[in-house]
């Protein structure tokens, strides 16, 4: 799990980060990324891929790696700004802040000089050398405890919203397409946090986007 951060250690680099997102697929709530700045303690903690490990242990070693690595940095998009842009930009841009906002233990700001990204692309709005790495969640060390950070800070997220508009068990499908899910949207309409450019199904065209304008100011009123 930590070939790649070998070799970018064999060229000189000293500050390795790996970046990953998690929320693409919902269709309510926000994309967030994560970066983590490699130590090879990381090692020990048994990390793989978050998909791969349940709820209890995820957060178990997120607690460890914000403890122990020299660097973390979350970055978060909004429903909002996926709508005004799409999912693939949110989610690059979410990475970029992610990076950006990086800090150390002692909370002073950290700047990696080498990321390793999951995915197929590159984060173009960094001057940050960078490979992307297809399922680099399961064969970068670095790139698994960024998965860890993402998705158990994301989960917390929606945990949240469940109680703020209740009726889709966001805490429970975390905003992803679930039958109960669907059948809340078309029951009682998408909610403020709802991705709007995304497809609800009958639900979303009885409601309209008026009517989900109106819920949005009257929740912002509140």
């Amino acid at each position: 799990m930590d070939t790649y951060e070998k070799l970018a250690s064999s060229k000189g680099c000293t500050t390795i980060a790996g970046v990953d997102e998690v929320g693409r697929g919902p269709l309510a709530g926000p994309v967030l990324a994560a970066s983590v700045i490699f130590t090879e303690d990381l090692l020990g903690l048994g990390i793989k891929d978050s998909k791969k490990l349940s709820p209890k242990r995820r957060t178990e070693l997120a607690r460890q790696i914000w403890r122990i690595s020299p660097g973390v940095g979350i970055g978060v998009l909004s429903n909002l700004d996926i709508d005004r842009s799409n999912i693939l930009k949110a989610s690059l841009r979410a990475m970029a802040m992610s990076v950006t906002s990086m800090k150390g233990i002692d909370g002073d700001s950290v700047v990696p000089d080498y990321l390793f990204v999951d995915g197929q692309y590159k984060v173009a709005e960094l001057d940050t050398p960078q490979t992307a790495i297809i399922k680099g969640d399961s064969l970068s060390v670095s790139i698994a405890a960024a998965s860890i950070i993402a998705k158990t800070a994301r989960d917390r997220i929606m945990v949240v919203l469940d109680t703020i508009y209740p009726g889709y068990n966001f805490a429970g499908n975390k905003g992803y397409g679930s039958r109960e899910h669907m059948d809340a949207i078309e029951r009682i309409g998408p909610s403020p946090v709802h991705r709007m450019s995304f497809s609800f199904g009958r639900g979303a065209a009885k409601v309209g986007v008026a009517g989900v304008k109106d819920k949005r100011e009257a929740a912002r009123s509140v």
